[in-house]
């Protein structure tokens, strides 16, 4: 009786502990119904937007290859004049053939095939080249009876023809022993009757690096093929093997192969199984427009849904741990665990939070003084919170130093938001835009945009162009900058409204000569506002009175000037507790005057047809500086190009002009300085050309300005007195 009795009172406890684990494992086989039924709608998702994305890569990949493509058409283009102008004197054309394949990686090979007999007292078959050998160019004539290149696919299409036109690609065994495509045009005399074909030959290597720059999954890999079906570009051994390469490309030119189109029927998928890789995906379309070529792309289903496994993966592992602390938290009183853990979880994750803040927003601000012969800059930032709202920045580019400062009204956490988006927008807007009042008018608009707690930002731009010395700078309710020349005083500036006020608020650009060795002194109301135990503040005299003690020291650069102002502000306060963000930045300016071992000058008229006294004159410079030869190429290219850009565009259509080309050399480096009275244009703000549009649609700046920002050092634009000044400088 006893034990029955006993038994009756332990049936309750054992079904309970049943009961709990029933309810457990029925809620995890809900939980993986609903994983499963989740996962196979993500898949479809998936597979559908996978369509998208490859249609868009192989898009992305064909306009790379036809931009390469366009753009050494256009190179080809803008040399058919060099090569025209040198008709009547053979020995040139060597010259310009080489500059061509010495300005592009990519060109393996520059030809000029004239028609038979050309010209009588040279060969009948003549075809002088320019040959890329390793890092060696070299040029030579290589028709002959055995290389009759009027048999060729290139002449028959350029000289027959007369259109231009891209071969398909193959091995150059008569030049460069490299697979190329060749691109010829027909190349006229003064009388407009073709004379030879003019092209290059562009290496296959090139175009594969393009196809296999970037990919979306380690193992997938580009290839491209001829509208035939030949086999074009092979991805290197990292990315695939030579047995997928031959498998895809034998599925595409087998017609019984079964392939479907894609969901918006722009491409063509076949679906294969790798031994390696398991099942993978050949997705394939046709180039625009010609060459007619195939752009292909394989991927494999592992790696597209890789993604997808894992969250499965760890949703599953995520599942067994909440069951597990599920059934820890039964037994050991949930509820208070769970309130005592999540307490303490809060608090860690704001600290965290708050540190990660303080991280990032220590890592927004330069880490790097500037310190070049020419000017020192160096800031500092103390926060009185975790985070802060005051903001520096300075960058120097095309020659120009960048810099600001501002204070972001209250402190902590929305300061710090309101500080990261405004420093971000100025250095985003720097980078392009170099008209301080501009940069201040886009950040103010942006402020202005939705700020219903109306916060607003003092900010100071400063951009100080190095080689003259003038400094342009806005101002928006800052406090005036310290001016350290013969003495201390304000920066003379307009006081303004800061940013975030009025939207349609309109600032100024002021400008100043800045003296040379002069250090200008930036900070913000933390620094004047530094209050000790009984609320009396620093003021702006203490900061006068100490920078004129360290002018009269010799302590004029800008980290022993700001560690001095700190010390002093440490002082004053004596121990009492920062209230404020404190950030200062100063900026030392003593120009490199180096010494000029060669000065010329020369005037031209805005013709084209001085180019070539253009060329002399850089060659005669070139020559007293003792450069090599590709410096010499590389320069002479980059001239031209400026000198013609502002020949284009300077004067208006019918009017004359001079523009006058000044060359300074030391003993480090080569400075070209191109001046005009024309219309002001600033070519280093022109955006890169769009070499799909024709020459007639393209914007002013392109191809030339960029190629002439890449051959030289630093490319400098300023408007002084009504005169354009392009300086160009390569350092040797």
């Amino acid at each position: 009786m006893i034990k029955d009795r006993l038994n009756k009172l332990k049936n309750p406890k054992k079904w309970r502990t049943l009961s709990a684990i029933a309810i457990i494992l029925l809620a995890g086989i809900l939980i993986e119904i609903m994983s499963l039924v989740q996962y196979n709608y993500a898949h479809s998702l998936v597979e559908e937007e996978l369509d998208y994305r490859v249609e868009s890569e192989l898009t992305l990949k064909a306009v790379r290859v036809k931009g390469l493509l366009k753009s050494s058409e256009k190179m080809v283009k803008n040399q058919l004049w060099s090569v025209q102008s040198q008709l009547s004197h053979p020995e040139s054309i060597p010259e310009v053939l080489h500059r061509v394949v010495s300005t592009n990686k990519d060109v393996m090979t520059c030809f000029v095939s004239f028609v038979p007999g050309y010209y009588p007292d040279r060969e009948r078959l003549f075809e002088p080249v320019a040959i890329r050998r390793g890092d060696s160019i070299f040029t030579t004539q290589i028709a002959s009876e055995a290389h009759d290149y009027t048999q060729r696919e290139f002449y028959q299409q350029a000289v027959v023809k007369d259109e231009p036109e891209w071969s398909d690609p193959y091995l150059d065994s008569d030049a460069s022993g490299k697979f190329v495509t060749t691109f010829a045009m027909p190349l006229t005399d003064n009388t407009g009757e073709t004379v030879a074909a003019f092209g290059i030959d562009l290496s296959a290597q090139g175009i594969i690096d393009t196809l296999n720059t970037r990919h979306n999954f380690p193992s997938t890999f580009f290839l491209l093929l001829t509208e035939d079906g030949q086999l074009i570009s092979r991805p290197d051994q990292s990315h695939t093997h030579h047995s997928d390469v031959a498998t895809v490309v034998r599925m595409i030119n087998d017609t019984t192969c079964e392939r479907k189109l894609s969901s918006s029927g722009h491409s063509k998928i076949i679906t294969f199984h790798d031994k390696e890789n398991g099942k993978g995906y050949a997705y394939y379309a046709f180039m625009r427009g010609k060459p007619h070529w195939r752009v292909v792309m394989v991927c494999y289903d592992d790696e597209v849904y890789s993604k997808l496994k894992v969250m499965r993966r760890n949703f599953l592992l995520l599942m067994l741990g909440a069951f597990s602390l599920l059934g820890f938290i039964l037994y050991r009183v949930y509820q208070y665990i769970r309130r005592l853990h999540a307490s303490r979880l809060s608090k860690e994750r704001t600290d965290s939070e708050l540190n990660i803040a303080q991280t990032i927003q220590s890592e927004m601000l330069p880490h790097n003084d500037i310190n070049r012969p020419d000017v020192d800059v160096s800031g500092k930032q103390i926060t009185a919170l975790e985070v802060g709202g005051d903001l520096y920045d300075y960058f120097v580019r095309d020659e120009k130093l960048y810099f600001c400062i501002g204070d972001v009204s209250g402190k902590g956490v929305p300061s710090s938001l309101v500080m990261a988006v405004v420093h971000s927008q100025f250095r985003s807007l720097s980078q392009h835009e170099s008209n301080v009042s501009r940069i201040m008018q886009s950040i103010n608009t942006s402020a202005c945009e939705g700020n219903k707690t109306n916060m607003f930002v003092t900010m100071f731009i400063g951009v100080l162009d190095l080689p003259t010395g003038r400094l342009r700078y806005c101002n928006a309710g800052h406090d005036a900058p310290l001016l350290v020349d013969n003495g201390v005083r304000p920066l003379p500036v307009n006081a303004n409204l800061p940013i975030g006020v009025f939207a349609d608020f309109k600032y100024g650009v002021q400008e100043i000569q800045l003296p040379q060795q002069a250090t200008l002194l930036l900070y913000t109301d933390g620094l004047t506002e530094t209050a000790d135990d009984d609320h009396a503040l620093f003021g702006m005299q203490r900061i006068i009175d100490t920078t004129q003690v360290c002018l009269e020291q010799g302590v004029t650069a800008p980290k022993p000037l700001m560690a001095r102002l700190l010390d002093e502000a440490k002082g004053f306060a004596n121990g009492a507790q920062q209230s404020d963000d404190l950030t200062m930045l100063a900026v030392h300016y003593h120009r490199n005057d180096e010494v000029n071992v060669l000065d010329e000058h020369l005037t031209l008229s805005n013709d084209v047809h001085q180019v070539p006294e253009l060329n002399k004159f850089v060659k005669s410079v070139t020559d007293r500086l003792n450069l090599n030869g590709t410096l010499v190429s590389q320069l002479m290219l980059a001239v031209e190009e400026a000198v013609v850009n502002v020949m284009n565009y300077a004067y208006p259509i019918g009017t004359q002009g001079e523009i006058n080309v000044t060359a300074q050399g030391t003993k480090k480096s080569v400075k070209f300085i191109i001046s005009d009275e024309g219309k002001a244009f600033d070519p280093t703000q022109a955006q890169e050309a769009d070499t799909t549009l024709s020459a007639e649609d393209r914007p002013i700046g392109g191809l030339g300005i960029l190629l002439v920002q890449q051959l030289m050092d630093s490319i400098n634009y300023e408007r002084i007195n009504g005169k354009n000044v392009l300086t160009l400088m390569k350092n040797f």
